[in-house]
């Protein structure tokens, strides 16, 4: 059965989102025909066909009269800046995507809600959990979803990495504290030369000349999805002048002894089983870039495993910060869409 879907804000993940349903062939299960994007059309087709991280688009993309074609299907444009300036209702869709980043709160999320969208799903956190009916770490808790909710998070890029394997330590050994460290590439709230770009003053230094400490929510985002560990975790995050591909370094204290051959046998066997496709494990020698468009949340790289032997480990989590969220954004989508009362 097709799925009608529209997307608002057609930047870095809302073109990836809609490039993973084509590179996957699910752009006819989850058909796109709307997009809300306040840039030019020509400029949106450019950047559909061309891409400085990805590459080419692998079909063909042409503007026609008002319309974005790709492989032959037309979608429609609008070029809004308010929710409420598209007729969402008219369009008949059966979700929409929200990839502007802009609308965090619930009061800003029922604009569209108001406006005729039957169901939102959000490329990044709510602004607290109250925001959002659902908080989804696909291949952690998608079987939440009931089809009774009309605001879903797909969380972060960086939850979706890390959630999945503090779940499995927490079931496996018990968590004490998690220390996190993520290393993410350059991001466009950071200027290419200093200026003023931004209330938090790193970020107006320049992305490609320094290594940038940011602030980050992604303790909350951890705590959010794994309650248990409420008041366990501490993060921290560093933009690193890199276009794509992002790390995370973990530190975590368990509760039982685990010595490095026991942590990674747990991963790899998870990555072979219940999380295949959602998390990779591999013990060769890597650098970030081997990750570039890769579908999984992420990649624990077992080379980088260490433990005292005790109850201190220390591991490495790679992830496509673009590639691997818009293709666990698309599993969202079809989970919640299959719900009972899609």
């Amino acid at each position: 059965m097709t799925r009608r879907i529209a997307i608002n804000g057609y930047g870095r993940i809302g073109r990836a989102f809609q490039r993973a349903l084509w590179e996957s062939g699910l752009s006819d299960e989850l058909s796109v025909v709307h997009i809300n994007e306040p840039a030019d059309l020509d400029s949106m087709v450019y950047l559909t066909r061309f891409d400085s991280t990805h590459g080419r688009f692998p079909g063909h993309v042409e503007r026609r009269d008002n319309n974005l074609v790709i492989g032959g299907q037309s979608i429609s444009i609008s070029h809004a800046s308010k929710p409420e300036e598209v007729d969402w209702a008219a369009l008949g869709i059966d979700l929409l995507v929200e990839c502007s980043g802009q609308y965090s709160e619930r009061s800003q999320l029922n604009r569209f809600i108001n406006s005729g969208v039957p169901r939102l799903l959000l490329s990044h956190p709510g602004g607290t959990a109250s925001d959002v009916d659902a908080t989804i770490v696909y291949g952690v808790n998608q079987h939440a979803l009931t089809g009774a909710e009309q605001l879903v998070s797909g969380a972060s890029c960086t939850s979706n990495a890390v959630v999945p394997v503090l779940h499995l330590l927490d079931q496996q050994f018990g968590i004490e504290q998690v220390f996190l460290n993520t290393l993410h590439s350059v991001m466009n709230d950071q200027p290419l030369a200093d200026g003023y770009h931004h209330t938090d003053l790193r970020r107006t230094r320049s992305a490609i000349q320094s290594i940038i400490p940011v602030s980050t929510g992604l303790a909350n985002g951890v705590e959010r999805l794994l309650p248990q560990l409420s008041g366990r975790v501490h993060a921290k995050a560093i933009r690193v002048p890199t276009l794509n591909v992002s790390a995370i370094d973990l530190v975590v204290n368990l509760q039982r002894n685990a010595s490095t051959a026991n942590v990674n046998a747990l991963l790899e066997a998870a990555a072979a089983g219940p999380l295949a496709g959602l998390m990779a494990y591999t013990e060769e020698v890597h650098a970030s870039i081997d990750f570039n468009h890769d579908v999984h949340s992420a990649i624990v790289d077992a080379s980088q495993t260490y433990s005292d032997g005790g109850h201190l480990v220390n591991l490495m989590i790679w992830f496509d910060n673009e590639w691997g969220f818009s293709n666990r954004l698309i599993d969202v989508a079809r989970q919640w869409l299959s719900t009972k009362t899609a």
